[in-house]
C-alpha cells in the first residue's frame, strides 16, 4: 500500500485536546435440528505460520459467541485491560439493544499472553471446546502469525483491534481474517513527520527484531530519508536480552539529535538505561510508537519519578479520533474508569463489526459474517451506534457503520483511513494528546 504523497499523505486535523490518563477448502457439516456448524480444517491448513495441530471448530449458526485472544499477561499486559474493556462494552450495549438474531451475544474471554504458546492454547479452548464463531484478538502481529492459520483454517473469523504489521492485509485462509486498527505503512511515515517537523535532522533508529519493529522500520527510516533527514544509527536489537547497553551506547556514539525507538514493555528498561547513560529525554529528544505507549509511561519508567519521561513524543492509533463516533470516550470512561484507552475503541468496533455483519447476513455462521463485514463498514447509511445501526438493518437497509475508531471504511480485511495521536509525555509523566492527524491509504 502507498499513501496519496509518495508514501503517505497527510491532513492535520486542526485539534488540540488533552486525554487524561491515556496509550496481529473447508468441510462443513450441518445439524439441522440444533443448528450447530462442525468445520475441521482441511488437510495442510490451519497450520501454515501457525503453531499447533489444526483445531476442529464448533460453532453455532444460529447464536452469536465471541471469543477475546487479549494479552492479560506477558508483554503487552499493560495494553490488554483497554482491549479487553472495549469489547466488553461493545457486548453490552449490543445486549441493550437486543442482541443479535434475537438473542445476546456470548463473550469468552481468553489470555494471548505475548506468548505463542499460551496463545494457541486459548485459540484451542475458545474454538474447539468453546464454539466461538469469532475472535477479536491478538494484540501483537507477531502472535497473530502464530495462530491466524488455526483461526481461519477452521473456518472461524478473526478481527484484531492492534495488529499493525503491514503484511498482515488479507492474512490468514479464505477471507476470514480482518482489523480494525490501521497498518504501519500508515503510522511509520506519520512518526517521521512529527519527528521531521519537530526540526530533528540526525536520527538514530532502534527496533525490535520482530515483526513489529522490523516492519515498521521498514515505512519508518526511507519516510525520514525522502523528509531530508539522515538517518545515523539503524540496528534491530534482540527483545528477549536483559541488557540494553551495547546499544545505548552504540546509539550515543553517533550523537543523534533524536532517537526513535520501536518497542514493546521492553523499551522502559531501554529508556532506563538510556537515562543513565545520559541521553535520555531531557538531553536527547525520544520519540516512541504504540507498543510503548501509555497513560502512565513515566511511572512505568521511574515510578519515584515519573517526571523523567518529560518530553517523550510519539504516534499511536487515535483512540477518540475526531471522525469517531462523539458518544464513545465519555461513555469508556464512564464504563471503565481509571483505564487506558489506547486500542480500547478499535477493539470496540471489533465487537460491534462482528454482530453487524451477523444480523445483516441472518446468520452467525462465520462465513456468512466474513461475507458482510465489508458491506456493514462501507458504503449505505451512516450510523454510529450498534441500535441505531440495527434500526435501520431492520428497516432494510444497507449500513455504513462509522465506529469509535473512525469511519473504518474496510477495504478487504483492513481499513482504508488511519487517525493518529500525536501526543507528548508532560512533567507528571502522563501523556497528553497535541493533535491527530489523518493518512489515507491510495
Amino acid at each position: 500500500m502507498r499513501t496519496r504523497s509518495g508514501l503517505w499523505r497527510l491532513l492535520a486535523l486542526l485539534l488540540a485536546f488533552s486525554l487524561v490518563a491515556a496509550a496481529c477448502g473447508d468441510d462443513d457439516g450441518d445439524d439441522e435440528g440444533s443448528g450447530s456448524e462442525t468445520t475441521e480444517a482441511g488437510e495442510g491448513e490451519g497450520e501454515g505460520e501457525g503453531e499447533g495441530e489444526e483445531v476442529e471448530a464448533n460453532f453455532d449458526t444460529e447464536s452469536l459467541t465471541i471469543g477475546t485472544l487479549l494479552p492479560e499477561t506477558g508483554q503487552l499486559a499493560f495494553l490488554g485491560p483497554p482491549m479487553v474493556e472495549g469489547v466488553n462494552m461493545a457486548i453490552r450495549d449490543i445486549n441493550e439493544a437486543g442482541g443479535v438474531l434475537g438473542s445476546d451475544v456470548t463473550l469468552i474471554q481468553g489470555d494471548d499472553g505475548t506468548d505463542p504458546d499460551v496463545a494457541n492454547t486459548t485459540v484451542d479452548r475458545l474454538i474447539g471446546t468453546e464454539g466461538v464463531n469469532a475472535i477479536v484478538g491478538a494484540a501483537a502481529s507477531g502472535i497473530t502469525r502464530q495462530v491466524v492459520d488455526k483461526i481461519t483454517g477452521a473456518g472461524v473469523l478473526q478481527c484484531s483491534p492492534s495488529n499493525t504489521a503491514a503484511d498482515l492485509r488479507g492474512a490468514g485462509n479464505d477471507g476470514f481474517y480482518f482489523r480494525t486498527a490501521p497498518s504501519d505503512d500508515l503510522q511509520g511515515p506519520v512518526l517521521a513527520e512529527y519527528v521531521i517537523d519537530d526540526g530533528y535532522a540526525n536520527i538514530a533508529v532502534l527496533v525490535r527484531a520482530d515483526e513489529y519493529g522490523a516492519g515498521f522500520a521498514d515505512f519508518l527510516v526511507p519516510a525520514l530519508e525522502e523528509g531530508g533527514a539522515t538517518v545515523v544509527y539503524n540496528e534491530q536489537y534482540d527483545p528477549q536480552a536483559t541488557n540494553f547497553d551495547a546499544e545505548v551506547q552504540a546509539i550515543a556514539a553517533e550523537n543523534p539529535d533524536a532517537v526513535v525507538l520501536i518497542s514493546f514493555e521492553e523499551g522502559v528498561q531501554i529508556a532506563q538505561a538510556m537515562i543513565e547513560a545520559g541521553i535520555g529525554p531531557d538531553t536527547v529528544p525520544l520519540y516512541i510508537a504504540d507498543g510503548l505507549a501509555s497513560g502512565d509511561l513515566g511511572e512505568r519508567i521511574n515510578a519515584d519519578d515519573p517526571s523523567v519521561a518529560f518530553g517523550i513524543k510519539g504516534t499511536q492509533p487515535s483512540a477518540a479520533p475526531e471522525s469517531g463516533a462523539s458518544f464513545f470516550p465519555d461513555a469508556f470512561a464512564e464504563f471503565a474508569p481509571d483505564t487506558d484507552v489506547i486500542y480500547s475503541s478499535q477493539a470496540y468496533d471489533c465487537a460491534i463489526l462482528i454482530a453487524l455483519a451477523a444480523e445483516a447476513a441472518g446468520s452467525a455462521d462465520p462465513a456468512e459474517i466474513r461475507d458482510n463485514m465489508e458491506a456493514v463498514s462501507t458504503g449505505g447509511t451512516k450510523c454510529s451506534t450498534f441500535a441505531e445501526c440495527m434500526e435501520l438493518l431492520a428497516d432494510g437497509e444497507d449500513i455504513d457503520y462509522d465506529g469509535a475508531s473512525g469511519p473504518i471504511e474496510l477495504d478487504g480485511s483492513d481499513p482504508s483511513v488511519g487517525s493518529y495521536d500525536l501526543y507528548e509525555y508532560g512533567e507528571d509523566g502522563e501523556q497528553t494528546v497535541l493533535r491527530q492527524v489523518v493518512a489515507e491509504v491510495e
